[in-house]
Formats: structure tokens, C-alpha cells, sequence
């Protein structure tokens, strides 16, 4: 025994494997298994460099399903059974599957002009979670010391087909002066690449007249108080239709910028100008009735969610 305990002392290390058969000896993961440090170390053989594994979330793309929920939680044995499954589901809830709600005017705003000052609103609400909502959305602008011109009001079904789309249906119904129809609405809004808003739409009557809107606007940060925002606007139809006044193709565009300073984000004061054109026959509907086909205008008014 103490002969072996000697003959163990003065072995040189790169034998330690031949000198313990069956102990297992720890290596990082890069190493090539057929060409051990000891036997490169007396010339047995020459190591081919290996890669490091990935770590973390640097792993290959793949469609692995993703693994088991865990069952075997340690408060299961010391807590009523009822109650943890009541715990699991509000955990659940809480971490993607709540309902949320908002109710945003991005325009509430007059237009002081020359002995017809007008005002305008644009703004939605909605309820609902990450896939499926409620929206309500309204707009119209008029005249103060009159009746509203125009008026509509959407309840939708929105549906997240992506992280930035969702896909809309519903009703529209028109209001106001005007006349009055009711619309179906197919839709979509979302976030383009570059962080723009972007909404379109589909509209069609109750007496088969077909209508199109497509709008965009971007926030731009000039501090992170102090934001600017431009904003266009295109209102197409299918065919005319004189009682509306409106003509077939391009019947109105509108561009404006808006400068608003966040005192909060959920309350911000602006001034801006915005530019409206009548084209095409809705143009000449506007001039028969001795309107404007359209012209700029300066706005004062508050961006508000809550």
C-alpha cells in the first residue's frame, strides 16, 4: 500500500488517466473528445478546435414546441389545491391574457377663421386584450352657432393578426347635417416600419356606395416634451354621389402639422396649421353651393388619453 501511495506521488500528471481508470475528469465542452490535453502533451495526437456552444438566447431558429408548463410547484403541498389553481389563473391573466382599456382624442380642436369659427374632433375607445378588442371611434367637425356638417361613429371588432396590425370590422353610422347612411367597415391600423400610424378603410352603404380613407401621422420628438406631428389624410369614392356632394375618385386631401408640448403624457396642448382641398367634382359640388374648395387654416387644440 504504501509502495502504491508513493508510485501515485511521482506519477507526472499527463498519466493521472492511465495511473485512475474509470474517475472521470472534468473539461470545458470545447475540447475534442479524441485528443485529450494529456495525450496532446506526449504527442499522441494533435486537437482539432471545436466551437463553443451556444449560451443563453444564442441558440439556433427552430419550431420546437415550447416546454411543459411546471407541475411540480413546492406550495402545492402545503396550500388547498382550489386555491392554487385560483393563484395560477390570476398569474396567467396577469402576465398576457388582462383586458385593457383606453379612450384617446388625438384631435380636439378650433379653427378660428373669419366670422366662421369651426371646430373638430377625432378620437376612439377601446376594450379588449392583446388579440381581440372593442373599438368605438368617432369624428366630425361644424360651425360654431350651428349644426354639426359632418359626423360618423365605427363600433369595431379589432383583431391582432401581428405585433404591430389589427384587422377591423364593423358598422359606421353617419350623423350631422348631412345625409345619413349606414356603412359596413372592413379595415386596418397598425405601425408601419420607421414608427408611423397608419389606417385604412373600406366603407360600404346601405345603398351599395363605396368609400375609401386612408390616413397617416408620425410623432416626431423634438425634447421629450416638445413633439411634433404631421399628418395626412385621403377620402376616396367609388362613384359619385350628388346628394352628399361628393364626386367619383380622389374627392378629398388634407395635410397638416401639429406642434404639441406634454405637460403630461396624457394631456397636450398644440398649435399647428392644417391644408384641406376639395378635388375633382367634389370640387365643383363646393362651388355651386358658393363654398370653398378648400384652402389652410390655423388650429388650436389638445391631444388627451385617459
Amino acid at each position: 500500500m504504501i509502495g502504491a501511495m508513493l508510485l501515485l506521488a511521482v506519477m507526472p500528471p499527463q498519466h493521472d488517466m492511465h495511473a485512475m481508470p474509470g474517475m472521470a475528469q472534468d473539461r470545458p465542452a470545447s475540447v475534442d473528445p479524441s485528443c485529450p490535453p494529456e495525450h496532446e502533451a506526449m504527442g499522441h495526437c494533435t486537437r482539432r478546435p471545436q466551437a463553443a456552444p451556444p449560451a443563453g438566447t444564442d441558440q439556433p431558429a427552430g419550431d420546437a414546441p415550447p416546454p411543459p408548463a411546471p407541475t411540480d410547484r413546492a406550495a402545492d403541498r402545503f396550500h388547498d389545491p382550489g386555491a392554487m389553481a385560483a393563484a395560477d389563473r390570476a398569474m396567467r391573466r396577469e402576465h398576457g391574457g388582462m383586458a385593457f382599456r383606453q379612450i384617446l382624442f388625438n384631435l380636439a380642436e378650433v379653427s378660428p377663421r373669419a366670422g366662421r369659427d369651426s371646430y373638430r374632433w377625432d378620437g376612439e375607445g377601446w376594450f379588449g386584450g392583446d388579440i381581440h378588442r372593442l373599438v368605438v371611434r368617432s369624428e366630425g367637425e361644424g360651425a360654431f352657432r350651428s349644426r354639426v356638417e359632418t359626423a360618423e361613429v365605427q363600433a369595431l371588432y379589432s383583431r391582432g393578426v401581428d405585433p404591430y396590425w389589427n384587422l377591423q370590422a364593423g358598422l359606421r353610422q353617419d350623423l350631422g347635417a348631412g345625409a345619413r347612411r349606414t356603412y359596413a367597415v372592413v379595415g386596418v391600423e397598425g405601425l408601419a416600419p420607421y414608427w408611423f400610424d397608419v389606417e385604412g378603410a373600406l366603407f360600404l352603404s346601405d345603398r351599395g356606395e363605396l368609400l375609401g380613407r386612408v390616413e397617416g401621422w408620425y410623432d416626431q420628438r423634438v425634447t421629450q416634451r416638445l413633439i411634433l406631428q404631421p399628418r395626412v389624410e385621403f377620402n376616396l369614392a367609388a362613384q359619385d354621389m350628388p346628394g352628399r356632394r361628393i364626386g367619383a375618385g380622389l374627392s378629398t386631401a388634407e395635410a397638416g402639422l401639429r406642434l404639441r408640448y406634454e405637460f403630461a403624457r396624457e394631456f397636450a396642448p398644440y398649435v399647428g396649421a392644417n391644408w384641406e382641398r376639395r378635388t375633382g367634382a367634389t370640387a365643383r359640388y363646393a362651388r355651386g353651393r358658393g363654398e370653398d374648395a378648400g384652402g389652410a387654416a390655423l388650429v388650436l387644440g389638445v391631444r388627451a388619453w385617459f
